[in-house]
């Protein structure tokens, strides 16, 4: 199982006087936390350590071969073992994305500390295909 995590950002504009922008510099850390053929499982799926203190604005979760049966996709994000989300990212049977989800997650701890470890663990799978090619979203800003 290959799995990994990229930085994505999307800047916004610099300040022409010197000194930080007074602009927030929306970055993502795009994660890859299985292969794009199997089936997924329970568990963790992915670690890796925060590059920097990191403020989190918004999580999502996509598959590339949706989920089938008659639960859904529950996944969670934790930080140094304990969970960021109040609602986890849910992915609903025969949908590829948790951006229409029944359900939105509820980030409980917008503050990544540099160096934290965090963990991508799947808690829970649908009851005949569990989905394929799981990638974790987790948008916000470095934290100045």
């Amino acid at each position: 199982m290959g799995g990994g995590c990229n930085l994505i950002g999307a800047f916004s504009s610099s300040h022409t006087h010197g000194g930080e922008s007074p602009y927030i510099r929306t970055t993502s850390f795009v994660c890859a936390c299985s292969d794009e053929d199997s089936d997924l499982t329970t568990g963790t799926k992915l670690t890796f350590r925060m590059p920097y203190a990191y403020t989190v604005s918004e999580v999502r979760a996509s598959l590339t071969t949706a989920a089938t049966g008659g639960t859904l996709l529950e996944v969670d994000i934790h930080e140094s073992g304990t969970t960021i989300l109040s609602t986890k990212i849910t992915i609903d049977a025969s949908e590829t994305t948790s951006t229409t989800a029944a359900t939105p997650p509820v980030i409980s701890d917008t503050s990544l500390a540099d160096d934290a470890e965090i963990e991508i663990i799947i808690d829970a799978i649908g009851s005949t295909n569990a989905g394929q090619g799981l990638k974790v979203y987790i948008i916000g800003y470095k934290t100045l």
